[in-house]
């Protein structure tokens, strides 16, 4: 063995078949969480007409869509903020399987929905699951595996998100008009609580602080605190610019690609399917890259350093995606980098808010900043509906697109974690 690699050793080499193994746990609860919520981005077009009872091209339909999603982020925020304390006060095992059941049950129950009121009530519960398993998931992932392997982890974590919206764009375009039978799948996580009652153990981590006389997940401790209140509203705040540009931005790459099929004279029905999976399969694959790529880029230039270039590099892409391309192919070819600098610092997410608290918090304090942010990020979606009836789609993608700079801001703020051990 030579000097060099005898100093640097494979960022896996301390990692054991456990650690992987919970990995691959909480990845498939994520897997199907990103499932969830991506499954309604593939089907509004054909939900929204059939419960509203009005024509594909109906305003309205883009206006609710996005009202909807607001919905969905509100109860992510309360589903990760509740069973986020609950994980820290009850343990991580039992949250995740909790969260994971939420899902799937009120998923598979939007089969029956056949009014606006309905799909608005079970995507709310829906979310209530998806937003806590986040942050049981991310919690998980950053106390079992090793300092120096950590990063890679939760990137890695957080990038089987890809394959949720894969499954959701082949499910999209399978089920077609009929988009009930795309939520009889979301009933197939329930089963993964198997897996986890038989296999998952409390981290130590979190047995430790248990064994402590502390109050776990404790909303006055964590506010009450000047160093844990600031990183957990800073976190939120960087989180929401997240947030808010997936769901204003990100997704949007559907949307650009069917507008330019449609003017260029394809029939609005092929033109749906072809921006599914142009959306789903191409943009989703460039995003992918992206969220493996912060892990690496984190340990580099740090984790405000990754987000520094992600931001910047996000904000430049967008204008570019909504105005250079004119062909169908041209947009195929952008809309992979359009998701690898919009989608990719999600990972950064996942990497850098469990290293902001101690475990007595870590759940709650990752809970609030991630699904926190959903909460803020739900009156910028309001606004990204109305703008997108008032404005074009291309100026109104260019105007959320500035939430990126926000980030940016707010990153002069935060800590650097690159390095050092998780606080106690």
């Amino acid at each position: 063995m030579s000097a060099s690699s005898a100093r640097s050793p494979r960022w896996y080499a301390e990692v054991g078949a456990y650690e992987w193994l919970m990995l691959a746990i909480a990845s498939a609860g994520w897997f199907f969480d990103v499932f969830e919520g991506q499954i309604f981005n593939l089907t509004s077009g054909q939900l929204l007409p059939d419960v509203l009872g009005c024509a594909a091209d109906d305003p309205s339909v883009v206006l609710w869509r996005y009202r909807l999603l607001a919905v969905f982020l509100v109860g992510g925020t309360i589903g990760g903020v509740l069973f986020g304390t609950l994980a820290d006060r009850f343990g991580r095992k039992s949250m995740m399987s909790a969260t994971i059941l939420c899902y799937s049950i009120f998923s598979g129950l939007t089969y029956f929905a056949t009014s606006l009121w309905q799909v608005a009530a079970l995507r709310f519960l829906v979310a209530l699951g998806v937003g806590g398993e986040w942050a049981v998931a991310a919690t998980l992932v950053a106390e079992v595996f090793p300092a120096s392997a950590r990063a890679r982890a939760s990137g890695i974590f957080q990038a089987t998100s890809v394959l949720g919206t894969w499954m959701a764009a082949l499910a999209g375009m399978a089920v077609g008009a009929q988009w009930r039978y795309a939520y009889l799948l979301g009933i197939l996580p329930a089963l993964l609580v198997l897996w986890v009652r038989a296999k998952v153990e409390e981290p130590a981590r979190w047995r430790e602080a248990r064994s402590i006389d502390q109050q776990l997940g404790s909303f006055r401790e964590l506010f009450g605190n000047r160093r844990w209140a600031s990183h957990a509203i800073l976190g939120l705040l960087l989180a929401a610019v997240g947030l808010a540009t997936f769901w204003g931005v990100t997704i949007a790459g559907q949307d650009l690609m069917q507008h330019l099929l449609v003017r260029s004279g394809i029939e609005n029905a092929v033109a749906s399917q072809r921006a599914k999976f142009a959306y789903g399969i191409v943009e989703t694959a460039g995003g992918g890259l992206g969220l493996l790529s912060f892990g690496p880029l984190a340990e580099w230039l740090g984790r405000r350093g990754a987000f520094a270039l992600m931001l910047s590099l996000a904000f430049l892409i967008v204008p570019f995606t909504c105005y250079v391309p004119q062909t169908e192919t041209q947009l195929l070819c952008v809309l992979p980098f359009f998701g690898f600098f919009t989608l990719g610092i999600h990972s950064g997410f996942a990497i850098y808010f469990p290293e902001l608290f101690p475990s007595r918090l870590r759940a709650t304090g990752s809970g609030i900043c991630f699904n926190g942010g959903r909460l803020a990020a739900a009156p910028m979606l309001w606004l990204s509906g109305d703008l997108t009836t008032r404005l074009s789609l291309h100026k109104a993608l260019t105007a959320v697109a500035t939430l990126f700079l926000l980030g940016l801001v707010l990153l002069i703020f935060l800590p650097e974690t690159k390095g050092k051990p998780l606080p106690e």
